[in-house]
């Protein structure tokens, strides 16, 4: 605990104030009831005063051990390191007390799981004027929150947090989806058209349904055409102009369509090997 606290203290004294909710002052008044300094530290963490929250549930663990305040405790710990923007030392308090309190309430209905998610998804770097884009830099840690988040809507679909985090994988996908389309039009513009290929076949495969569809779907026909694959660019266009009839992508795909030659129809099957005869004698 008073690492943590050292290390709270360093972020919300050391750091901009908004980072910790600008209220914070670390005053405590602790009471005699374990129940009473749980309501303070709620209190504390609805001011967004981190550190007060802490000290007050602290306090419970270690003078009331054996009540049962002290295991909400341990939770209500979690939420103030997430609070506090310390979200790997969240992730672990969230599994841990996960672990150890498997059949609690908090974690059956997914509260501690979704929130692991959600600090994943917290830690993700924004974008700043002076750096490149989010969608240009390395994508593992953002690979690491959409896993994390679909592994709990498979394991808690009727969460009450199951809403917010479909909101969250939707936010993570378009990054994602963002990153392949950058890729790919990095190779495209480099004169590399089959990694454009295989960057927009990932898009598409992935995260379909973002908002990068139709442009990817005519990139796509235009990289085949590239590496001498008129059939795939034939099929790309046909998708594009059949899915999205409207968009001004679709009227591209057409006019290219009207001078691809028509695709190569598929070898017929072979006929199946007849059966020989049976050797005389046999039935």
């Amino acid at each position: 605990m008073r690492w943590f606290l050292l290390a709270l203290l360093a972020v919300c004294l050391g750091g901009p104030a908004a980072a910790c909710g600008g209220k914070t002052t670390g005053a405590v008044d602790y009471s005699v009831s374990a129940q009473r300094n749980y309501e303070k530290g709620l209190k504390e963490l609805e001011h967004k005063d981190w550190i007060a929250a802490a000290k007050y549930f602290a306090f419970i663990k270690s003078r009331f051990p054996y009540s049962r305040y002290a295991v909400l405790a341990e939770l209500r710990l979690a939420d103030a390191e997430f609070g506090a923007e310390q979200y790997l030392e969240a992730i672990d308090s969230y599994k841990l007390f996960a672990k150890f309190h498997p059949t609690h309430e908090m974690v059956v209905n997914g509260y501690t799981s979704f929130r692991v998610g959600e600090a994943y998804f917290k830690m993700l770097p924004g974008d700043f004027w002076l750096l490149p884009p989010s969608y240009e830099k390395d994508q593992s840690a953002t690979e690491d929150a959409q896993d994390e988040l679909r592994r709990f809507l498979e394991q808690f679909p009727d969460s009450p947090y199951a809403k917010r985090a479909q909101e969250i994988v939707a936010k993570v996908g378009k990054r994602l989806a963002a990153h392949e389309w950058y890729v790919a039009r990095y190779y495209w513009d480099r004169g590399k058209p089959m990694g454009t290929v295989l960057r927009l076949r990932r898009l598409l495969e992935r995260y379909a349904g973002v908002g990068y569809d139709e442009e990817a779907l005519w990139l796509l026909g235009r990289a085949y055409l590239s590496v001498d694959m008129p059939d795939r660019a034939h099929q790309s266009w046909t998708e594009l102009v059949t899915k999205y009839p409207q968009s001004g992508r679709a009227g591209d795909a057409r006019a290219a369509l009207a001078k691809l030659p028509a695709p190569k129809a598929a070898p017929p099957a072979a006929p199946a090997p007849a059966t020989p005869p049976p050797p005389a004698g046999e039935p």
